[in-house]
């Protein structure tokens, strides 16, 4: 069963081609933006030994949600991003509702969101509703590290969904050591884009939140990451 779950999302990484100036593609500006990639998945396990297989790195275990009904592992993109492989805890009783990113409902490992940097979320919140975005209300949450230590952090809720995941939710770690300090290195994220059946209206939405991701029209909402990693250079979906 494990074998045939990797050989399936070997198609979800392929090498990275170039654009017709020889350049990779790149969204400098939306990849500075990123604090973490969510790759949801219906079997943690799975999930991370999936990632392995493709990237060629083994993620680190971050922790568990408690009262969610989840537990993620990480790898680092970069100082101060990362990718989330998130899914369910088998050693939690099921959440009272529903788990966050579609969970409950995945037949495969997908991207299915991110989350932005940003501080002052209230303002934030407060200046979106006012451009006509309306994000998730401010919130917090924290899980323990494998070591004890205790991360804690402030978002805008990720159960508030715009634009099927392509817009973000934002993410203030405060003076929590950031994942990305303590999750396995070796990759970096160097592009990330979108797909999405009305881009024009979803594109509209990232304008008003400053963030540049490039979508384009589709006939199913997708992210795209482009990773440089021991693999070479591919992207996740």
């Amino acid at each position: 069963m494990k074998k045939t779950w990797i050989a399936a999302f070997g198609a979800m990484l392929c090498l990275v081609g170039r654009g017709e100036s020889g350049e990779p593609e790149r969204t400098a500006d939306s990849v500075s933006r990123v604090d973490h990639l969510v790759y949801a998945t219906p079997d943690i396990k799975l999930g991370i030994d999936a990632v392995e297989k493709l990237l060629g790195i083994r993620a680190t275990p971050g922790g568990q949600h408690p009262g969610a009904g989840t537990r993620n592992a990480l790898v680092a993109l970069g100082p101060a991003s990362y990718l989330e492989i998130i899914g369910p805890d088998p050693e939690q009783p099921q959440p009272p509702g529903r788990r966050r990113f579609g969970i409950d409902d995945l037949k495969a490992p997908r991207l299915a969101a991110w989350a932005a940097k940003a501080q002052d979320l209230e303002r934030l919140v407060a200046d979106a509703a006012r451009n006509g975005v309306k994000l998730g209300a401010v919130g917090s949450g924290s899980r323990k590290r494998p070591d004890g230590v205790l991360l804690s952090w402030r978002f805008t809720s990720p159960g508030t969904i715009l634009g099927d995941g392509i817009v973000p939710f934002f993410i203030d770690w405060g003076d929590t050591p950031h994942p990305a300090k303590t999750a396995a290195a070796g990759a970096t994220l160097v592009g990330l884009r979108a797909e999405h059946p009305d881009a024009q209206r979803v594109a509209e939405m990232l304008r008003k939140l400053g963030l540049d991701l490039p979508v384009t029209s589709a006939p199913a909402p997708a992210l795209t990451a482009i990773v440089d990693c021991p693999k070479g250079r591919v992207e996740l979906r």
